[in-house]
């Protein structure tokens, strides 16, 4: 452990930027969401209605969870932010290890560092120190922001820390996928796939209903944070499960350390095929992007099956709530309930795809750090053609996640209604027509990278704001125009497409595109 102290200060350094605003966003949306929910449901009577609608309604569950306490603002506040606090604290933690464990052995520093009087578990250390510090910071503000919009210390200081104990698990689980590869983007590849699947089992235990298999959520660090019932019960014996996943996971890992190489993950890489077959820019793109492409694309069909096969229960559910029936007939009746279920999934589908978007785009400045991307661009392969080759994963590779997104929804939904036929291409249509909004996120990655490189991971900012804006803005009573900065708000709302902001928000995405494509012609590449 020599040397972890050192290591410690020197990741905070390399942060200084990016932690803070992890922790400003996290405790910021935290207050905001509390401060607009105490305004949106200001009496007992709307809080009443909205906990029998909640619970009532398979796609709510699905979504956010169960609401357990209504009666108080606390309860309201986990039922509506728990769920995307858990999310983000586990991306954060997924990021801040891999960055100082793995990436630091592909890129070389950590055999420098090692070399040098620093023990072989330090740099380990480090990097779960930080992480792990820091979702326990997150956790500890968000606490105090909650008692200081005066609810439960106890119930604050239980949310806090079911939202801190997720970026504890995810830190272990990033520590440990760390040492499986010898490639960073594989890591969080795991981590993320891991994430994925823990999200897909709380939702379908959630959504299950009393008879179905609620037991799926216990299986999910994120269905722990729910089982702590903040503002309800707050039964803080929960939090052991994420404490001894933590200890478990992070031991493992420190065990594998010291038993493989520098540089080396527990698993070795596959040797290519005896005979080279990659002839273009392209074949070589598809080499790097083909499983990440083909990852998403799965993982998109199962959340679309998901939410497709509880997008019935919207319907029934105003049949079997008189009160809430009352209200909807005027706004058309379950119909229309149904459309603003599939609205609300397929613009969610689409903030989710350009995750996938940025992440084949800064391909391009992992293969430029990496110092591969010289070798390539020294024959006779244009910059125009090698910056395009991963640029159409970003276009062509969006529409086919999309597609799966749109298929896994109109195939389940289509099947219950027994309407397949005018189903499927509804969902394939509504889910397509996010696709000009994720260009244009792709298209400021693109930006950033041709323009100004040293700032390419402002990109997961620019995801992270279209996301916050688009599916909290409402509820944070934000003016129009600050949620009008993502993209996402000017796709028209199925089933009333149009193709007047389509066309505009391609146009946007052709431009920043082009912008990208010729900084990087004029620049230098990195050194």
């Amino acid at each position: 452990m020599i040397g972890t102290g050192q290591l410690v200060r020197l990741a905070l350094r390399r942060d200084r930027i990016l932690l803070p605003v992890w922790v400003l966003f996290l405790v910021g949306v935290t207050y905001s969401t509390t401060t607009a929910l105490e305004e949106l449901y200001a009496t007992q009577q709307s809080r009443d209605l909205l906990g029998v609608t909640a619970n009532a309604n398979s796609a709510f569950l699905a979504m956010l969870g169960p609401l357990h306490d209504w009666s108080s603002l606390g309860g309201l506040v986990v039922w509506r932010w728990g769920v995307f606090s858990g999310l983000f604290i586990a991306i954060m933690a997924m990021l801040v290890v891999t960055r100082h464990t793995r990436a630091e052995e592909e890129a070389g520093r950590t055999e420098l560092i090692a070399a040098t009087v620093v023990g072989r578990h330090a740099p380990l250390a480090a990097a779960v120190i930080v992480a792990g510090g820091t979702s326990l910071l997150i956790g500890l503000l968000q606490a105090l922001a909650l008692i200081g919009k005066g609810l439960d210390p106890a119930g604050a200081f239980a949310f806090g820390l079911s939202t801190a104990s997720v970026g504890l698990v995810f830190t272990a689980v990033s520590a440990f996928t760390a040492q499986l590869s010898e490639n960073s983007r594989v890591s969080n590849a795991l981590a993320g796939g891991f994430l994925g699947v823990t999200y897909l089992l709380r939702a379908a235990g959630d959504a299950a209903g009393e008879s179905g298999p609620q037991w799926l959520t216990w299986f999910s660090p994120i269905g722990w944070t729910e089982h702590v019932r903040s503002f309800g019960d707050d039964r803080f014996w929960v939090l052991l499960l994420p404490l001894a996943a933590f200890v478990l996971l992070t031991g493992v890992s420190a065990y594998i350390v010291t038993r493989r190489d520098v540089g080396l993950g527990l698993f070795a890489a596959r040797p290519g095929p005896p005979q080279g077959t990659i002839g273009s820019p392209f074949g070589l793109a598809w080499r790097l992007q083909k499983g990440s492409l083909i990852g998403w694309s799965l993982a998109l069909f199962a959340v679309g099956v998901i939410y497709g096969s509880v997008a019935q229960a919207v319907g029934q559910m105003v049949q079997d709530n008189p009160a809430l029936g009352q209200i909807v007939s005027k706004i058309g009746g379950a119909d229309a309930m149904v459309d603003a279920f599939f609205a609300t999934v397929t613009q969610l589908l689409g903030l989710i795809s350009s995750i996938y978007l940025v992440q084949a785009v800064l391909r391009l400045r992992s293969e430029e750090t990496s110092f591969r991307a010289e070798p390539i661009l020294a024959t006779p392969v244009s910059r125009w053609g090698w910056v395009a080759s991963h640029a159409v994963f970003a276009l062509v590779g969006g529409a086919v996640v999309l597609a799966a997104s749109g298929l896994g929804l109109g195939l389940v939904y289509g099947v219950q209604t027994n309407d397949l036929g005018t189903v499927l291409p509804q969902m394939l249509g509504a889910a397509l027509a996010q696709l000009p909004a994720a260009w244009v996120i792709a298209g400021v990655a693109l930006l950033l990278f041709g323009l100004f490189p040293q700032f390419t991971g402002v990109s997961w900012a620019v995801v992270s704001v279209a996301l916050v804006l688009t599916l909290l803005g409402p509820a944070l009573q934000l003016d129009q125009w600050m949620i009008d900065i993502s993209p996402f708000t000017h796709v028209p709302k199925y089933p009333d497409i149009t193709f007047g902001p389509l066309a505009w928000l391609t146009v946007v995405a052709v431009v920043l595109l082009a912008a990208g494509f010729a900084g990087f012609r004029r620049r230098d590449l990195t050194t």
